[in-house]
């Protein structure tokens, strides 16, 4: 136990340093946690062994950014943005799954490995985005229509993982393969995930109306969480996708549920510091020579299906021109969602786990470094930023994993998550400088 309580605190104090000198350098602070983990990893303070002990860590952490991107999913705000970032989101998020599935198997690349990562590849991390748009004041159609669209990607990456996902076990397991039971087992999951999730959501909605304290509304968000989580884990259901409609359900049923997400957006950010830092530790790096011509594939095509993607979903919602043309080249970053995708399906193909964690490790560096700048570069096109002359940013009160959910809430802590929990609360304003400060891909 001192042990591992000694290994906790040397993660949260790495990750603390790895943030601040992310940001020095202006870098999203998800990426300092990753780079801390790899240099951590590389040290051996921390043995592999023992990093191998801190899955309920990682399992909390997904429970609860997955339980964030739920809670973006009120109804009145999808009536007010329409169907037309609903229809792009769709062709933007599954052209990447489209793009990087063909590409992925036309290479050799076992089917179940490239099912998994063009699932993954649909996830977006919108945090480093966002702080472009911020940073110089940006507005105009594309920016508006960014916000709605992000707030609903990652949702569709879990939805498009939890299916692709039955798939690859089926068909990476040693029994025979029929078109039946593998047609019918993902619906099973993703039906059964999505019952379980609304039947803890409506009951967690019930409680919430008899506590009355921050300390109560905590306890019954981590008992919502881990319960959804145990419970998928003993019904063979997908976590995510369980914690997910657990979201979407309890924030549209229960009008103090903002309380409830204020008051966990506010200590999950050592959570979401602790999982990205223990995933860059976990890092396999004798495994990096292996993944080169993979790791490129993976880079290229999933810009090359989200822009395509994009594209082909605005023309078909009729929206203006500059959408069509832009919006796509501001969905590169991945994050937080991405990561812990990865450490999914690590545990869903053992053998392959390694490869696929380091692929999206290394492309997910790459976009946090690139995204911004492709971002300013996309802006400046489109017309809605009219120089290189930032402003001055407020102090960001970044907290960690969406619309899909308290967005950088849960990207990054206090800086925090780009995940994809994080990736959601300043998503939902209607304008970019109405937006919630820093606190998510």
């Amino acid at each position: 136990m001192t042990d591992t309580l000694l290994c906790l605190s040397i993660m949260i104090v790495v990750g603390f340093i790895g943030s601040a000198l992310a940001h020095r350098v202006r870098f999203p602070a998800v990426t300092g946690y990753l780079i801390a983990g790899l240099i951590l990893g590389l040290t051996g303070l921390i043995s592999k062994e023992t990093l191998s002990h801190f899955d309920i860590l990682a399992d909390l952490a997904l429970g609860f950014i997955a339980f964030s991107i739920g809670s973006e999913f009120k109804l009145d705000f999808l009536k007010k943005v329409g169907t037309a970032p609903l229809v792009i989101t769709v062709f933007e998020a599954f052209g990447a799954v489209v793009v990087l599935d063909i590409l992925l198997i036309t290479i050799g690349v076992p089917i179940p490995v490239a099912l998994l990562l063009g699932a993954i590849g649909a996830a977006t991390a919108p945090a480093a985005t966002l702080m472009v748009v911020r940073q110089y004041k940006a507005d105009g159609p594309v920016t508006r229509m960014l916000l709605p669209v992000v707030a609903m990607d990652d949702a569709a990456a879990l939805i498009a993982f939890s299916v692709s996902a039955a798939i690859a076990q089926m068909i990476a397991s040693d029994h025979g393969v029929s078109i039946g039971p593998m047609l019918l087992h993902p619906l099973l999951e993703v039906g059964g995930s999505l019952a379980l999730g609304s039947v803890v959501g409506v009951l967690a909605a019930l409680f919430l109306r008899r506590f009355k304290t921050d300390g109560d509304r905590l306890g019954l968000a981590f008992a919502v969480v881990m319960g959804g989580v145990g419970l998928s884990a003993l019904l063979g259901l997908s976590s995510l996708l369980v914690c997910m409609m657990t979201g979407a359900v309890f924030a549209n049923m229960s009008r103090q549920s903002v309380k409830l997400f204020k008051v966990t957006d506010a200590v999950t950010p050592p959570l979401f510091l602790m999982f990205f830092v223990l995933s860059g530790a976990e890092l396999d790096v004798t495994v990096l020579k292996s993944i080169g011509l993979i790791g490129i594939v993976y880079i290229v095509a999933r810009v090359f299906g989200k822009v395509i993607g994009s594209y082909l979903g605005a023309r078909i919602a009729r929206v203006e021109p500059v959408i069509r043309n832009y919006l796509g080249l501001m969905l590169v970053p991945q994050a937080g969602v991405a990561i812990g995708l990865s450490l999914v399906a690590l545990r869903i193909l053992p053998e392959y786990g390694a490869t696929i964690r380091a692929v999206i490790l290394c492309a997910t560096l790459v976009y946090e470094l690139t995204g911004p700048l492709i971002t300013k570069a996309a802006l400046i096109k489109a017309g809605e930023i009219s120089g290189d002359k930032p402003s001055l940013p407020k102090t960001e009160k970044q907290s960690a994993d969406s619309v899909v959910s308290t967005a950088k809430a849960k990207e990054e802590p206090a800086p925090l998550v780009e995940s994809t929990a994080g990736e959601k609360e300043e998503l939902t304003p209607s304008s970019p400088s109405q937006s919630k400060s820093d606190g998510s891909e």
